[in-house]
Order: C-alpha cells, then sequence, then structure tokens
C-alpha cells in the first residue's frame, strides 16, 4: 500500500487514474459524500473505502484497463466462459412474405 500526501481530490484522482493499471483503490477517509465521488471517478474495478483486500467469492473481482482479462466471482464471471445464443425452429407452416 502506498500512501501519498495531496492538496485536493481532483489531484489524487488524476494521481490515481494516471497509471495504465485499475484493479484496485482504497480510500479512508470520513466523509461519505467525498468517498461516493472518488470512488465514482475512480478508474479501477475494485474501491474499498475505510477497509482494503476484502474479496468475498459472491462479488465480482477484476479490473480496468491493463489489469486483467475480465472478472472472477458473482454472476459476471459466468459471462466471460458463456456466449448466450438465441434459436427459434418452427416444425409448423410459417405464414412468410418471402414464400
Amino acid at each position: 500500500m502506498t500512501i501519498l500526501e495531496f492538496e485536493s481530490t481532483d489531484e489524487v484522482i488524476s494521481r490515481a487514474n494516471a497509471t495504465p493499471y485499475g484493479l484496485a483503490a482504497g480510500i479512508f477517509t470520513n466523509d461519505l459524500r467525498r468517498a461516493h465521488r472518488a470512488s465514482a471517478a475512480l478508474d479501477a474495478g475494485t474501491v474499498w473505502v475505510n477497509n482494503y483486500n476484502l474479496t468475498p467469492v459472491e462479488v465480482p473481482w477484476g479490473g480496468f484497463k491493463a489489469s486483467g482479462i475480465g472478472f472472477e466471482n458473482g454472476p459476471e464471471a459466468m459471462m466471460q466462459w458463456t456466449r448466450p445464443k438465441t434459436v427459434y425452429i418452427e416444425m409448423g407452416d410459417v405464414d412468410s412474405p418471402y414464400n
């Protein structure tokens, strides 16, 4: 974990987003509004607020940018391994203007 001083929230968000990676970020603050604004602005797949490195198996885990190739855990992980397809089959006569 790296802790750096900063003058403004905009400055620290800009600094954090300037990396090619975006796996996770952590915010420690008493200001819940600031935490919501910062977590929305951070280009990271996971943002922890006032905690760090929690990874329950039922919650999606993955990164943005050069951090990973998708998400693990949760229902989002299933989409990495499936490809939905719909097939309609009619076994009887079909009224069609293209006959």
